[in-house]
């Protein structure tokens, strides 16, 4: 398989004719700037020693080491190799609520975008540990599968956002399920699942899939952000105007209160520990330091494919041409014209 890793360089491309049409555009004007200097016979004389062949092919290599150049700045890239990474960590799946009660704003900007910040956070600080995240509300799905591309699950992290679901409402028996089947393996020993969301849980059936994390020993830490006095939630239309606050069928603002007993009893039945969201994400830096202190497992070896730079060959090929053409005259040899003149 054949690419570019700078593919935008491949716009110099055009250097290539113009400096072509250039040096063609030259090499008339100093025939036509001859011409009128003297009369053909006298120009052919005074000319005798310079090779119009030698400057042709001087423009030739000059106009292909251009050529290679660009080429070799493109950074093309053929031929593969597999590598493997492996290192020892724990599996980490991170259930982000994206209801639209998040968007409430008792957190600064807002409780989803407060909670992306602090998963952010906790994302530069692992090591070795893979990544996983499942975004929920009336509804789950896995957003991003287990990886060690922390770059990646930031990206992941990033498009997270209420209009991804289309059934709203807060459904933490889902998205304990959809994190469930999210990890790999039969082993859940190094499994851990950290639930981010302001508690609202509208469905009620957490029981069963809380029994098979309890089962099969995965830890599960909660998170709960926002206020528990109450707080409007912000009416948004699908172009990101505000239009008020969300209302009820009798006109009455809607109130988006932070319940915490459901996710103390989630944390507590896993062995994990329930924390309330704080403005210095305190409480995520504490959870990561437990995490890291936790007996770690070899890790499924992740096997990818990684492009061979072969610039150097048209970069050097570059060099060369332009070499060759210091090196050709733009004159050739006479013979001595004046010998035995003066004799």
């Amino acid at each position: 398989m054949f690419r570019f890793g700078s593919s935008n360089v491949l716009f110099a491309y055009a250097l290539v004719p113009l400096l072509a049409v250039f040096l063609w555009y030259a090499f008339l004007l100093r025939r036509k700037a001859l011409e009128r200097f003297g009369t053909p016979a006298l120009m052919v004389k005074l000319s005798r020693s310079v090779s119009d062949r030698g400057r042709y092919w001087k423009a030739v290599l000059v106009v292909a080491a251009v050529f290679f150049l660009v080429t070799g700045l493109a950074r093309p890239q053929f031929g593969t190799r597999v590598e493997t990474v492996s290192g020892e960590g724990q599996d980490i799946i991170v259930a982000l609520d994206v209801s639209k009660s998040m968007l409430a704003e008792d957190v600064a900007p807002n409780r989803l975008e407060k909670a992306k910040h602090a998963v952010s956070s906790m994302i530069d600080r692992l090591d070795g540990d893979r990544i996983g995240l499942v975004a929920f509300a009336g509804e789950a799905f896995v957003q991003s599968p287990l990886t060690l591309d922390y770059s990646a699950a930031k990206m992941f992290l990033n498009s997270m956002e209420p209009n991804l679901i289309p059934v709203q409402g807060t459904d933490l028996g889902a998205a304990l399920e959809a994190s469930l089947e999210a990890f790999v393996g039969d082993e859940r020993q190094h499994q851990v699942m950290i639930v981010i969301t302001d508690g609202e849980d509208h469905s009620g059936d957490v029981g069963r899939p809380l029994e098979r994390a309890v089962d099969e020993g995965v830890i599960i830490y909660t998170v709960g952000i926002g206020s528990s006095e109450g707080v409007p939630i912000p009416d948004v239309d699908s172009l990101g105007v505000r239009r008020g606050f969300k209302k009820d069928e009798n006109g009455e603002v809607i109130l988006s209160r932070l319940d915490e007993s459901v996710l103390q009893d989630i944390a507590s039945r896993t062995g994990g520990r329930y924390y309330r969201a704080t403005s210095g994400e305190s409480e995520l830096d504490e959870m990561t330091d437990e995490i890291a202190e936790m007996d770690k497992t070899e890790l499924s070896s992740r096997r990818f494919t990684r492009f061979n730079e072969q610039y150097q060959v048209f970069v050097g090929l570059a060099l060369i041409l332009l070499t060759a053409e210091f090196l050709v005259p733009e004159r050739r040899r006479t013979e001595g014209a004046w010998k035995g003149r003066f004799q």
